[in-house]
């Protein structure tokens, strides 16, 4: 059917392809629609029409989530529902989202378990574990970004294990000039003190509720931050589509490009793409 849609958008649908694929498991996805685009109150909502070998399945993004048509037949109904839902999610505290695959899924995974372990924890032994484990996200993260960024020859590598002096090494690479100087700074001040606080958690006959929540909070916003910057060298490094000018260049990631996985851009005009597999467009 594909080669009859006039405005398909390829890549998007890629996206959304390996979305309910991740999210229903047993099934193959056959077919990727947009159906409408719409704005409320604000924020945009992309409704897609997927056809599986099992079923049929609404997808609507900002956040992204999929509802059986079987169990959802009017897609009004289904976006008032999601709006109603993503409103829910969003007043909760700003976390790591894991609603897409990303070379990250690992590091969201512990971060999320460190959010179940400080849920549950009343002893001052178990806050200290919370603290265990969100060392332990800090120092995936390290390992996450230090095989995705190029660092100059002269730079001495720290330990494997040295926080610190890491994230100065990345903030420099990912926020790098002039003006950066106070998003640089601001970054790396907080990496440092997060750090600091859950080494401080770990040890802390004084942990209690307050202090793990903190801590918490704070190493979900260091990695979202460092991600977040990750993200925007992938899009900013294009600036703008060699072939047709437009500056509307998206980011997208496929788990299969190697080593294990990466980013590509596309553009949301025409159908160029960097995707380093084929010349065109992925499978």
């Amino acid at each position: 059917m594909r080669k009859y849609i006039v405005d398909g958008d390829p890549h998007s649908e890629l996206d959304i392809a390996r979305y309910v694929e991740g999210q229903t498991r047993d099934e193959t996805v056959e077919h990727v629609e947009l159906i409408k685009q719409v704005v409320v109150v604000g924020d945009s909502f992309n409704m897609w029409d997927v056809t599986t070998d099992k079923g049929r399945w609404w997808v609507v993004t900002n956040l992204t989530n999929l509802y059986s048509q079987k169990h959802f037949p009017s897609l009004d109904y289904t976006l008032t529902f999601h709006i109603g839902l993503m409103m829910r999610l969003k007043s909760k505290p700003d976390h790591v989202s894991s609603e897409n695959r990303s070379p990250f899924d690992e590091l969201i995974r512990q971060v999320d378990q460190a959010e179940d372990r400080h849920h549950q924890a009343q002893e001052v032994e178990e806050f200290q574990s919370v603290g265990m484990l969100l060392r332990e996200c800090l120092i995936t993260l390290l390992e996450k970004v230090r095989i995705r960024i190029e660092f100059p020859i002269e730079i001495e590598a720290p330990q494997n294990s040295n926080f610190v002096d890491w994230s100065e090494i990345f903030l420099n690479q990912l926020c790098s000039g002039k003006q950066n100087k106070d998003l640089r700074k601001h970054v790396k001040n907080m990496a440092k003190e997060t750090w600091q606080l859950v080494n401080w958690l770990t040890h802390s006959r004084s942990a209690d509720q307050t202090a793990s929540s903190i801590a918490v909070h704070s190493t979900q916003t260091v990695i979202g931050h460092i991600i977040q910057l990750l993200e925007r060298g992938h899009q900013d490094s294009a600036g703008q589509c060699p072939l047709c000018g437009s500056k509307i260049i998206r980011s997208h990631y496929d788990i299969d490009i190697p080593p294990e996985g990466d980013y590509y851009l596309s553009c949301g005009v025409c159908q160029w793409t960097n995707y380093p597999m084929t010349k065109g467009t992925p499978d």
